[in-house]
């Protein structure tokens, strides 16, 4: 990649964090301008960004203005130090001489006009419309109390104990507890397939809820039922009739004869349909050297005498979660001399069938005796043996979880769950969508400080500047709906930040003039210049550790 190619990368991922911080700023400022002018305060600054003012223009008594640092704004208001010398006539317009109550409504609106921004753009976003996982069941292994219930792959949920099920949120919500009790459920679902209605009753077991981000304590599950499948990307056996076509390991198959396929569950019935005297048309979709993205192939084998019925063993494949994407630099792997696009067979001669065998085994561990690992490598078994190490690994409950690892990656064969556009209906449903999300994410950002006091989440999921412009950029590169969304998750995440009882910000303020509402006079300059002081490093060491993680984040360390 050439210099103009990073300069270009750059810029498109700065535009979007600027747009989206910019925005952000401009809500909160606005909101203690707004509320200053109301209560009479002499504003003089009203300025996006910090340091050296780029652009300025003045109407009235204010200056507004456009600085060269984009991380942030500021209102400065006439009479905000309490020890400026103000004269009696301009007392009327000074800040600090207003009564407690104004001094409240004005830092309050800042924060709360972050919250306000969330809900109108989430009531947007409603209008518009989003996207959302369907109440579609995953995969359903038949040694699971989910398919012992009447649970079969692809279901569709209808209904649970009667209420509407439209979306997996729904579902999910429906299942949520805040007490450790087990659950009947009454659920319809709609058949893969046939769209037949069934009715399944079955007592749903109360589980801590793995979403520790949720204020419900507990979640009633049913083992074995997940909205995930198996997809279809595919190992490919060496010699066989695909391979002999270039289909190679990582592809991952669209449509047979024309008919799509989605899950892994779909494919050898698909096959089975096929006539075997007749062409098989299979389309793909692969890398190849020298692309930049996986691209549509069509291949198509011709009838031959060795191969009587079309299946995924005579067509010479297989699942691709037991081959190697990637064997990770200075790691056990790599010294044992693994590959990637290697093949796994075995553990300490333990048959795998699926890459949760591997992880179980490696897991396991004793911290003695090195594993003996089998590989397929090019048509030939190899006999490796490595000694796994101790690693941390983020859980994507943000917690951490310390065990053996050998440092590989599988092929994934995931497949995407199915998404469906919701949109509301009116103006007063897509309202309520908004306050419901709004409220939501509050519930969510506030309970992340408590599970991070409780140490139930990692201190390393605390991101800065670089994790916010990242997440503007990529989701400002799927759509619009997206980076909306996104948008207002970050807008309640500086209405909470902005409220903690930190001095220097909104929330430290207004722990003074609390303070002052009891004591029935305000706090000593004295003390307020120490917690400003206090609360300024504690501020700034937030900032440098936020940042220490994006780096460390960027930087695979």
């Amino acid at each position: 990649m050439n210099i103009f190619s990073y300069l270009q990368s750059g810029l498109s991922a700065i535009i979007p964090f600027v747009i989206l911080l910019g925005i952000l700023i401009f809500v909160h400022e606005l909101g203690h301008f707004l509320v200053a002018r109301w209560c009479g305060v002499r504003v003089e600054v009203f300025s996006l960004g910090f340091g050296k003012k780029l652009l300025k223009y003045k109407k009235g008594d204010t200056t507004y203005a456009l600085s060269l640092i984009p991380l942030g704004g500021y209102v400065k208001m006439f009479g905000e130090q309490p020890g400026d010398h103000i004269s009696d006539e301009d007392k009327k317009h000074s800040f600090t001489h207003k009564n407690v109550w104004q001094r409240i409504a004005v830092v309050i609106a800042g924060p709360l006009m972050n919250f306000l921004f969330a809900v109108l753009v989430f009531f947007a976003v409603a209008l518009i419309g989003e996207d959302a996982k369907t109440p579609v069941v995953g995969d359903v292994a038949q040694n699971t109390p989910a398919y012992a219930a009447g649970f079969r792959s692809g279901d569709k949920v209808v209904s649970i104990n009667e209420t509407p099920v439209n979306t997996w949120e729904d579902l999910q919500r429906s299942l949520s507890l805040k007490e450790n009790h087990n659950l009947h459920i009454d659920v319809v679902v709609q058949r893969e397939g046939t769209g037949e209605t069934a009715k399944i009753a079955t007592d749903a077991k109360a589980e801590p809820n793995p979403n520790v981000l949720s204020s419900y304590d507990y979640v009633a599950n049913v083992d074995g039922l997940t909205p995930y499948s198996a997809g279809t990307t595919i190992g490919v056996l060496e010699g066989s009739p695909l391979a002999a076509l270039g289909v190679q390991t990582g592809d991952s198959i669209m449509s047979i004869n024309g008919q799509k396929v989605s899950y892994w569950r779909q494919l050898e019935d698909t096959l089975a349909k096929q006539n075997a005297k007749e062409p098989l048309t299979i389309e793909i979709m692969g890398l190849r050297e020298g692309d930049k993205e996986a691209k549509p192939l069509t291949i198509t084998l011709a009838p031959t005498a060795s191969i009587k019925t079309y299946s995924m063993a005579s067509l010479g494949f297989e699942s691709s979660e037991l081959y190697l994407s990637k064997v990770m630099d200075n790691s056990p792997a790599k010294a044992a001399g693994l590959h990637a696009m290697d093949r796994l067979i075995s553990i300490n001669n333990v048959a795998l069938k699926k890459w949760e065998d591997v992880i179980n085994n490696i897991k396991s561990f004793d911290g003695k005796n090195p594993v003996a690992l089998t590989v397929l490598r090019d048509g030939q078994k190899l006999n490796l043996n490595i000694t796994p190490k101790m690693t941390t690994q983020m859980l994507p409950t943000g917690t951490e979880e310390k065990r053996y690892t050998i440092g590989i990656a599988p092929i994934a064969n995931i497949a995407a769950p199915e998404l469906m556009i919701v949109r509301s209906e009116n103006i007063g449903q897509a309202f309520a969508r908004g306050v419901e999300k709004t409220w939501d994410v509050s519930v969510m950002t506030v309970m992340s400080f408590v599970r991070l006091f409780q140490a139930k989440i990692s201190p390393k999921n605390i991101g800065g500047v670089i994790s916010i412009g990242q997440a503007a950029s990529e989701t400002f590169k799927i759509g619009l709906t997206q980076f909306l969304q996104m948008m207002a998750i970050i807008s309640v995440n500086l209405f909470i930040l902005n409220l903690l009882p930190i001095p220097v910000l909104d929330g430290g303020h207004l722990v003074f003039y609390a303070i002052e509402v009891v004591k029935g006079a305000p706090l000593s300059m004295r003390k307020m210049e120490l917690a400003q002081q206090v609360g300024l490093a504690l501020l700034m060491s937030l900032m440098i550790f936020a940042l220490f993680n994006d780096f460390t984040r960027i930087l695979g360390l």
